[in-house]
């Protein structure tokens, strides 16, 4: 698994972020991607012994397009000079929760769990009436020693506490997100280092299984919607 050539790779993608570079350069893209496939095997293998449910998965499946959908945005650059995965029971379905992993320059890479989502309105009210009966549990778990020294629970927020919860409730400021996520940062210079990388991805990773629990317990009625 050779995590310099991936940061390399994508550090020079981003510097020429154009069809015609991309294309005269493809060997080294699947090179890079191929070695970035080997870290998720061994992730997967690794968050397997705390977590058995991901163990089924293919490091293939689990890997989003580096081909931008530029239709509807101002910057035209063809590439997100990044190689981002999801682990998770159902591979990179935003539900269930689980693992996220970003890699790109720039010290832009960082770890991740929970549900970036926000578009889908039934998780969301999955999630805060899970919590308005279980607010202990919640509290237990982001108050948890190794996850406040690592992680701040973010996610899109609302100003005020939504209609039909009370706003008195003890997790108040809870209930106003709409999405509920973790991430930590890691700079280049750590991603490079591999077995460093692997050591912090797993340590991480579980400790944010509770979070992840404990949003999939609130999800588990959860129906991804058809096209």
């Amino acid at each position: 698994m050779n995590t310099q050539f991936i940061i390399d790779y994508l550090s020079t993608l981003s510097m020429n972020n154009n069809r015609e570079w991309y294309h005269a350069n493809k060997d080294d893209y699947k090179k890079a991607n191929a070695e970035f496939e080997k870290l998720l095997q061994t992730l997967i293998l690794e968050i397997g012994k705390f977590d058995s449910s991901i163990l089924h998965n293919n490091p293939k499946d689990l890997t989003f397009k580096i081909v931008r959908d530029i239709r509807f945005s101002h910057d035209k650059s063809p590439y997100n000079p990044a190689f981002r995965a999801h682990i998770s029971p159902k591979g990179k379905l935003p539900v269930p929760v689980g693992y996220y992993l970003i890699i790109k320059p720039g010290d832009k890479s960082f770890l991740g769990g929970g549900l970036f989502a926000d578009m889908f309105k039934d998780a969301t009210t999955m999630i805060r009436d899970y919590i308005v009966r279980h607010g202990e549990e919640w509290e237990k778990i982001i108050h948890e020693p190794d996850f406040e020294k690592n992680f701040t629970v973010h996610g899109t927020v609302l100003k005020n506490v939504p209609s039909g919860y009370e706003k008195e409730h003890p997790q108040a400021d809870y209930l106003k997100f709409k999405s509920w996520y973790l991430e930590y940062p890691l700079k280049d210079e750590e991603v490079k280092e591999v077995e460093i990388f692997l050591g912090k991805a797993v340590e991480l990773f579980q400790i944010m299984k509770p979070f992840n629990d404990y949003l999939n317990k609130a999800l588990v009625d959860f129906q991804m919607p058809t096209r």
